[in-house]
């Protein structure tokens, strides 16, 4: 009898199922297993610490430096510049424990080769001195050793092609550490305009020095970041992290033109370095048009002796404020005609015996006045050229003192803040003063206080507020804001415009402003600044002496000594302005005499004859007729 095939087919087909069902539930089995073994690796499994620390490679995170941005003049020239070093070091136990005693003396006498060349590159240290170093280091197992002093890249070249180290780091265990240090081209030339970076990386960011503190989030760029990590053949970057690049800072183009500051730089040390009581002084070159500062020098005696190096170690152009003296006549005679109380310079006043009404102020110079020109009159243009304090307080008491309401004094204190006298203005630098103009709000006030205002006195202001008013009258009756900065640039791309601006659209009209400065033109001619009368082109100004009190609130000590602040400020060409300048000295207590008729005009005039050889805009526009 034939079997049933279908039964037998159908067996067959169910044996073959359940197969199949079973190494499907064991593969599911198996990849259950493997799921929540994977899962308690991942969030469970902690490897002994021995074993991780020696199967996984460390890593580290390392700042990336970005290149600090250039600081230039006006024509590109180089400020201030980061420039990179080196600094060698040694690991001498390189190859130390697998060398045979054969290949330990061959390394050995490249050692003392290389010592020989290392002698060469760093003249202080011998050859001898190199080599036990060394020989020493590596009996000792010492893996980093200074190898000399930084060098520059020239001399890193060099160094590496010595013997040994010419075989790389893993051979000769030569170790290199770059740094960009900032370097200053020029030297002290506007050092402390330009300001400095302590420790070659970081700028001293909580006193804001110069323009490298003030400008630093420009300057310093954005650091980058890179993983690192350990291997066999030392330490390489981590492929699998992310690098962040390093975004080098901007550069400043500023105002300062080099040539010109080096000729103020020289004019100022070559009337001051002789005068041991002398404490500092300072000088500044504005263009007239556009406030743009070409020339900052800020020189004073380092440790206050008398035998002390003058150098930039602070601006005392922005810094230092102090009685302005007969300067300010200049803004008294502005105001009053702006007003309208005074119409000519011919006005005349009484010239007797120099008491001004209802003040203690006496000039003791107008009685000596009247006898050498036999009259009883003085008008304002001569009381301006030979700085009559008597005839600018008479004036302002005149016309200025307190009426029943009292509003013609505030006039006159209004106009000193219209004329920005009063007040800190934005600069490219910090560490501006702020002006001290009294009030009859804030104290006891009587005529006198007026009066001694009106003359330079019972205020106090900076040089640069000082030169920012003439700057004014030079202009024309337009204000324009000092700055140092020009634009920011990258590569030579402008990035931002900074360039001129107004403080003051109209100080005063065009006849004021024309007018006053006939009368300073008075005052080089033939009044107390006539040593600029030779210059090679004509100059309008005004000198000023003024002197600091002492801590009994008196202008002289128990022995009868001063100190002194005098300054020269005015503008040139006279007719045709191109330049404003002011220069201020300062003594220690002394029984000599330093008059803004003295060391600072003959400062000034050899800044403006020198300047005149090499601007042609000076020598085309500016000779005298």
């Amino acid at each position: 009898m034939m079997p049933d095939t279908t039964t037998h087919t159908r067996k067959k087909r169910d044996r073959i199922g359940v197969i199949l069902y079973l190494v499907y539930f064991v593969m599911l089995l198996g990849s259950a297993l493997l799921i929540l073994r994977i899962i308690w690796l991942q969030l469970l499994f902690q490897p002994q610490p021995e074993i991780a620390a020696r199967l996984t490679p460390s890593t580290t995170v390392r700042t990336i430096e970005p290149e600090r941005g250039r600081i230039l003049d006006c024509d590109g020239r180089l400020l201030a510049i980061s420039c990179p070093e080196y600094q060698f070091y040694m690991d001498c136990t390189v190859l130390k424990d697998s060398n045979t005693p054969e290949e330990e003396k061959v390394w050995m006498d490249k050692a003392r080769e290389l010592s020989k060349g290392l002698a060469r590159e760093f003249p202080g240290t011998t050859a001898d001195q190199f080599y036990n170093l060394i020989r020493r280091s590596r009996e000792t197992g010492r893996k980093y050793v200074k190898i000399g002093h930084e060098v520059d890249r020239q001399a890193y070249n060099r160094i590496l092609q010595l013997p040994l180290f010419r075989e790389g780091r893993y051979r000769s265990g030569v170790q290199v550490e770059q740094e960009n240090v900032r370097e200053y081209p020029y030297g002290e030339l506007a050092r402390r305009t330009i300001g400095f970076v302590r420790n070659n990386k970081s700028p001293v960011r909580n006193t804001h020095i110069g323009l490298e503190g003030k400008f630093d989030y420009e300057l310093h760029g954005e650091e980058g970041r890179e993983y690192l990590r350990e291997t066999d053949h030392g330490t390489v970057r981590n492929s699998d992290s992310t690098l962040v690049r390093a975004v080098d800072g901007n550069d400043l183009r500023t105002t300062i033109n080099i040539d010109y500051q080096e000729i103020a730089d020289l004019a100022l040390r070559e009337q001051i370095e002789q005068e041991e009581d002398l404490e500092g002084a300072c000088l500044v070159l504005m263009e007239t048009r556009t406030g743009a500062i070409r020339a900052m020098v800020n020189l004073l005696r380092e440790g206050g002796g008398h035998d002390g190096e003058f150098s930039e170690i602070q601006n005392l152009a922005i810094g230092r404020k102090g009685e302005p003296g007969s300067v300010f006549k200049t803004v008294t005679l502005t105001s009053l005609l702006n007003d309208g109380y005074v119409k000519s310079l011919e006005e005349t006043l009484p010239a007797t015996d120099g008491r001004v009404e209802g003040t203690s102020i006496r000039d003791t110079h107008i009685p000596d006045y009247a006898r050498q020109h036999d009259t009883d009159r003085i008008s304002i243009l001569e009381g301006f050229k030979i700085s009559s304090n008597y005839v600018f307080a008479k004036l302002a008491v005149d016309n200025y003192a307190r009426n029943s309401r009292g509003d013609l004094t505030e006039k006159f204190l209004s106009n000193l803040y219209t004329f920005k006298l009063g007040e800190v203005f934005d600069f490219d630098l910090d560490g501006m003063l702020t002006p001290t103009i009294p009030s009859p709000e804030t104290r006891y006030w009587t005529d006198t206080d007026l009066a001694s205002i009106a003359y330079g006195y019972s205020t106090s202001m900076t040089p640069m507020h000082i030169l920012t008013f003439y700057n004014a009258i030079a202009n024309k009756g337009r204000m324009m804001k000092p700055y140092l900065v020009e634009d920011i640039e990258s590569d030579g791309r402008i990035l931002r415009r900074r360039g001129p601006s107004t403080l003051n659209a109209a100080v005063c009209s065009r006849a004021v402003a024309d007018t006053v400065t006939r009368a300073l033109k008075a005052v080089t001619e033939d009044g107390t600044a006539r040593r600029l009368r030779g210059a090679k082109c004509t100059v309008a100004g005004k000198t000023g002496t003024s002197f600091g009190t002492y801590d009994n609130g008196k202008y002289a000590d128990e022995y009868g000594r001063r100190k002194y602040q005098g300054t020269f400020v005015g503008f040139f060409p006279a007719d045709n302005p191109k330049y404003s300048i002011i220069c201020t000295v300062y003594s220690k207590p002394t029984s000599k005499s330093f008059q803004g008729g003295g060391i600072p005009v003959r400062a000034v005039r050899t800044v403006i004859d020198r300047l005149y050889n090499i601007d042609l805009d000076l020598s085309e526009n500016g000779h005298k007729k």
